[in-house]
């Protein structure tokens, strides 16, 4: 029975971990937006470890121009330069960084490219015990990087020089701005659904393996 009692409780403290950790990614949001807007992009660094996380470095993609970064308490930014551009950017916790079950957000305003094009954000994250977490693999792997899509938003009347159709292009706008929210918000659903089938599958193999042990005894 003792060894019953182990098997459970490594099994359920594995469910646990992997179903905390199973959407604590490195992101950067909004995942789209349109050619050469100034976009407050926001990149939020949850803890996956039981250490704290004391330092993230973020690479400006190519085509993007980074303009500036909203301080946080209790963090150091620092960047760094390639003929007048910034390449990266980093947040360095001067206080005890993110704790265990914490996450950060940091905020920053940067201009996208002039043409349609998907931009990845490569992210490395520091943890206190010497660990960095290379956020940088693509959509699908262990470690994936987040990718925003540089597209043109629908303009039927946006370019209309007729001011009678102003309020049929401010519409256009929104329904472009929640149609964007809707997609995050699939993104997230999607993402959790994993993650209950996912703790589904292990809580029933660990009652198979349950009764599989009591069966030999």
């Amino acid at each position: 029975m003792k060894n019953i009692s182990k098997l459970l409780i490594s099994t359920f403290a594995a469910l646990f971990i992997f179903s905390g950790s199973a959407n604590a990614h490195v992101t950067v949001k909004p995942s789209s937006s349109a050619p050469e807007a100034w976009e407050t992009y926001t990149i939020k660094v949850p803890v996956e470890k039981e250490t704290a996380t004391t330092k993230v470095t973020l690479k400006i993609p190519e085509g993007v121009t980074f303009e500036s970064y909203q301080p946080v308490p209790g963090w150091k930014v620092t960047t760094e330069d390639k003929d007048g551009h910034v390449t990266t950017v980093t947040w360095a916790a001067t206080d005890e960084g993110i704790a265990t079950g914490q996450f950060q957000q940091f905020s920053f305003v940067a201009q996208n490219p002039k043409e349609e094009t998907n931009v990845a954000w490569n992210a490395f994250q520091y943890y206190e015990d010497g660990e960095i977490v290379e956020w940088s693999g693509d959509e699908g792997s262990d470690l994936p990087h987040s990718v925003t899509e540089i597209s043109l938003a629908p303009k039927a009347d946006a370019e209309s020089t007729d001011h009678g159709h102003k309020d049929e292009a401010d519409t256009d706008d929104t329904k472009a701005t929640d149609s964007s929210k809707d997609t995050a918000q699939t993104e997230d659903d999607s993402n959790e659904t994993l993650i209950i089938t996912l703790s589904v599958i292990s809580l029933i193999l660990s009652i198979v393996a349950l009764f599989a042990a009591l069966r030999k005894k």
